[in-house]
């Protein structure tokens, strides 16, 4: 097996700090090198990982030891530092979200079909167990027709607003809005689990602050055969729970503590996950997964089946194609939010 050499390119995005942390301990990769637009931050993490700093992209996509990169910039600088990556023939594991525009991802998307190097988004929700065996449930039928699903994605980020490097969250030029940034991990699982939708309705807004251009939002999508999900998201929630309920004619599924907050606030009779069966016994049946200690836990999955996939050359969970349609199905929601109407998808 060959050990995967890999490159962060920029350290704004603190999931990367999670992803060098479990790389420097697996036996088939290693951290080689770094670049970074903010000089101090990109030296500092890449002394503290081990890894060769340079302040020139061209450095670093030029190393032949670097098998593969790690995005992690803001989101709108995703495309071009893609675009640079793929023409290097480097394999990309990206951040979400893809890109702020719908014109950026057909970017990435050309460079990868273009190049043929392996992409990845790095969706957190799709590596964990839990939102496996659901969409595993649904996909086999266990639910019957799905009729309704609700999905609850909350953090309490805004309660403690970001400052020096990390304040571009908050920005509208380099991350749009909380609602793009974080309700867009929800999006990609209702798509993953429901495929693409046909429309949607919003309402998104500050409702408890003012440090962001937006801290909440709600998104109705319908998809095809008539399922409605409903997205709540929020970035100013300070306790929680239920975070998804999928509603079929002959089951019902209910996930608990699968965001940020709502896994910090467990409890010793607290439930990952749990099927009721039309036809059965009136009783949950409860499944044994273990809720993480923390969210981070959650964020510190994404390495290790991304190597794997490198490793077997199997294709990626969420390829570019896939990642675009979260994106779209965040920038309807923004769009019916602002004309205060249904907006249908695809989007024009």
């Amino acid at each position: 097996m060959s050990r995967i050499g890999i490159a962060i390119l920029s350290f704004a995005h603190g999931h990367v700090n999670a992803y060098c942390h479990q790389i420097a301990r697996f036996a088939d990769a290693r951290l080689v090198a770094a670049w970074d637009d903010n000089l101090e931050r990109g030296r500092s993490l890449a002394e503290q990982f081990g890894m060769m700093f340079s302040p020139h992209l061209e450095d670093i996509l030029g190393r032949a030891d670097v098998d593969a990169v790690i995005i992690a910039s803001e989101t709108n600088k995703h495309a071009d530092l893609c675009v640079a990556a793929a023409a290097a023939g480097k394999a990309i594991l990206l951040q979400k979200p893809m890109a702020l525009t719908l014109a950026d991802c057909d970017r990435i998307i050309a460079a990868v079909e273009r190049t043929g190097v392996s992409f990845q988004m790095a969706f957190q929700m799709r590596c964990d167990p839990v939102n496996q065996k659901m969409v595993e449930l649904v996909h086999g039928g266990t639910l019957g027709k799905i009729g309704v699903v609700r999905r609850r994605h909350c953090i309490n980020f805004l309660f403690h607003p970001p400052t020096g490097p990390t304040a571009w969250h908050i920005d509208p030029t380099a991350n749009m809005g909380m609602f793009m940034d974080d309700a867009v991990h929800a999006a990609d699982f209702l798509y993953w689990l429901l495929g693409e939708p046909v429309s949607v309705m919003a309402e998104i807004d500050n409702v408890l602050t003012r440090v962001a251009p937006d801290d909440t939002g709600i998104a109705l999508y319908r998809f095809s055969g008539g399922t409605m999900a409903i997205l709540f998201n929020s970035s100013v929630i300070l306790a929680g729970e239920n975070t998804t309920e999928i509603y079929g004619d002959r089951g019902v599924l209910i996930q608990n503590h699968d965001d940020a907050v709502s896994t910090a606030m467990t409890t010793p009779h607290s439930v990952a996950l749990r099927l009721y069966r039309r036809g059965q016994p009136a009783t949950w049946m409860h499944f044994p997964f273990r809720i993480p200690r923390s969210h981070g836990d959650r964020i510190a999955a994404v390495p290790r089946p991304w190597i794997d996939m490198l490793q077997s050359g199997s294709a990626p969970a969420c390829g570019a194609r896939e990642g675009k349609v979260s994106v779209a199905m965040i920038l309807g929601a923004y769009r019916s939010a602002a004309e205060g109407q249904r907006v249908n998808f695809p989007l024009d």
